[in-house]
């Protein structure tokens, strides 16, 4: 608690008007949404008590506080993922801050692989569900009733009906599909795409989940957007590689952001 304080107090410090309501985690493919922020307070993780220390390309760790249009929001640029330490709770800490500071949603955003051929590198996906493959958990540890979270409707469906609508007023096409998580960093095999397609997932990545059960846990409402880097190993004859990833994700980077910046606005 004592290191939630102190972020809090940091963060008080430099910006005391600032009241967020949302906060927002920035991954691959979704940077541009800082050039959407209006009177924006930066503040790098390595101010923040509790804030992890991004090892991965394309995360800078910068906590943003701003304005989207009229939204008051927290932004984070960088996340913690289990694939780093293989701790998958390095989220718990900020989340916490997050909702110290007046925020009661979550908006997620990750580069994800497509299992589905109609869902090509550069579409942008709306998640409504989850497959927690390698079947861990942030809240292992905790103690009491409350870490028996519900995850029905972990992803809020009236936040995704909102998103779906900002997306088709803009004009922009937005699908929605279940996200199946593997720790990484490894990519996934042929094999396990195709495992992961017969369970019914639409996308793959190495994130997010962890960080769904975290803000469920906390009582936070959950939307989540993917854009779409490449397709599953075996579905294509492309090469999969992180510096691939970053690269169709900075292409796409400005429609994403767009997207995301509208749907913010928007929020109740």
């Amino acid at each position: 608690m004592n290191t939630t304080l102190n972020a809090m107090h940091t963060i008080r410090q430099h910006a005391p008007d600032l009241h967020p309501r949302v906060a927002v985690v920035l991954g691959s493919g979704w940077g541009g949404l800082t050039d959407h922020l209006t009177g924006a307070i930066q503040f790098p993780y390595s101010d923040l008590p509790g804030f992890p220390q991004p090892s991965v390309a394309g995360h800078s760790g910068t906590l943003w506080l701003g304005h989207i249009g009229a939204q008051p929001v927290a932004v984070m640029s960088g996340r913690k993922h289990g694939y780093e330490t293989g701790a998958v709770d390095g989220m718990a800490e900020p989340l916490r801050v997050l909702k110290s500071i007046g925020c009661h949603t979550l908006v997620q955003t990750n580069a994800a692989g497509s299992l589905r051929p109609d869902m090509p590198p550069q579409s942008l996906m709306l998640i409504s569900d989850h497959l927690n493959l390698p079947q861990r958990s942030p809240l292992v540890g905790q103690l009491g009733s409350e870490r028996f979270v519900n995850m029905v409707e972990a992803y809020d469906p009236e936040l995704n009906r909102l998103a779906a609508q900002v997306a088709q007023a803009q004009g922009t096409t937005l699908f929605e599909g279940v996200y199946a998580w593997f720790l990484g960093p490894q990519f996934e095999t042929p094999a396990e795409i195709r495992m992961a397609r017969l369970l019914g997932a639409d996308a793959v990545g190495m994130s997010t989940v962890p960080e769904t059960i975290l803000a469920r846990h906390l009582g936070l409402r959950v939307l989540a957007l993917s854009f779409i880097t490449n397709l599953g190993a075996g579905m294509s004859a492309e090469h999969l590689s992180h510096a691939h990833t970053l690269d169709q994700a900075q292409a796409g980077s400005a429609k994403a952001s767009r997207l995301l910046a509208d749907i913010v606005a928007q929020l109740p």
